[in-house]
């Protein structure tokens, strides 16, 4: 592996636009001996640690989607995707002279959240030399009253994350490891509003989930039943 330095100028997100989150993520990673911002094959790699390239991805994982399946075809790669099992919002002022308020969210995040990015490449977690690391964090997400921009949330857009404390993280390394996060009980065959039942989530989130497990080969599709797929856990 050829290590070279951070280039200003990378096409990559460097450390000047660098958002508090990931940056914070990064220097919670990068143990004593560990490398950061790494040029490694023409992409900046945010830690090297123990020979394994480790990618923090805050984002949606299709803009990435290019440099995981490069990095991955050559080298160690993890990577790790936070999400915020509980969250603050630090609202600021609407109008000048006003307060900033903080609240607690009533929402917490789980670990089944990461199927929504992972739609771009499930087939990846199928490779030897890809990791995929869950990070359950605490956070605080500051936010900006802007009605021009912010009317999916009301008018509130989101400035910035904050990391607070890394609650616990869950590693998968083969793709039987996400066999865990399908519930137990559901009926043989299911469908994913089974499992979306079974998940206690949106509908949407049991269809990403179960298209990945597919890809991967954890699920199997065995037929149909109206316009719904019917599925049955593979065997190991």
């Amino acid at each position: 592996m050829t290590l070279l330095p951070c280039e200003t100028g990378s096409n990559d997100i460097g450390m000047l636009n660098e958002q508090p989150l990931h940056a914070a993520l990064k220097a919670w990673y990068a143990s004593e001996g560990a490398a950061v911002e790494v040029n490694v094959d023409g992409f900046i790699v945010d830690v090297v640690r123990d020979g394994v390239l480790l990618e923090i991805q805050t984002g949606n994982f299709s803009s990435v989607k290019e440099k995981m399946i490069h990095l991955a075809a050559r080298h160690p790669l993890r990577l790790i995707y936070p999400i915020a099992r509980e969250r603050w919002l630090l609202k600021l002022p609407k109008k000048k002279g006003g307060e900033t308020k903080r609240r607690k969210s009533p929402k917490r995040g789980r670990v089944e959240e990461v199927f929504k990015e992972l739609v771009s490449f499930p087939e990846l977690l199928c490779r030897e030399t890809f990791s995929l690391e869950v990070a359950l964090i605490q956070e605080e997400e500051l936010r900006r009253y802007d009605p021009a921009r912010g009317w999916r949330q009301h008018g509130w857009v989101t400035l910035e994350r904050r990391l607070l404390d890394v609650v616990e993280c869950h590693r998968f390394e083969r793709p039987c490891d996400l066999a865990v996060t399908v519930p137990r009980g559901l009926p043989e065959p299911f469908t994913t509003a089974d499992l979306a039942e079974a998940l206690d989530g949106p509908r949407y989130l049991a269809q990403k989930m179960a298209y990945c497990l597919r890809k991967m080969g954890v699920l199997t599709q065995v037929g149909r039943r109206r316009r719904s797929k019917l599925y049955v856990v593979a065997d190991a």
